[in-house]
């Protein structure tokens, strides 16, 4: 998870992540939408992989890039004991406004 987190940190990396959310995509499609240089693109691309969040596959003289969400789904799961954390304080402030907010 630890990797998966470094990957997460940076918003360029995520917004990678987004955009491929809905489909493979080729590298240069994140050149074009990010506000950096394609060697910098590349080196989110290699961390992401890394990380276990995107893979690469070869079509012709072109890389296509698409979401491994499994990680994400192992930091959701982990994120669950918290969930109900929030939820229970969430419910409180929500009883207390109740309590205090005149009718």
């Amino acid at each position: 998870m630890h990797a998966t987190f470094q990957a997460l940190a940076d918003p360029s990396r995520i917004a990678i992540l987004n955009m491929l959310s809905g489909a493979e995509r080729p590298a240069s499609d994140f050149v074009r939408a990010l506000p950096v240089a394609q060697p910098t693109v590349s080196k989110h691309l290699a961390v992401l992989r890394r990380a276990g969040l995107v893979r690469v596959r070869g079509d012709g003289n072109r890389r296509l890039y698409s979401l491994n969400p499994a990680p994400l789904r192992e930091i959701d799961s982990w994120l669950t004991h918290y969930r109900g954390f929030w939820s229970n304080h969430l419910d409180a402030l929500e009883a207390h406004l109740d309590r205090e907010t005149p009718r």
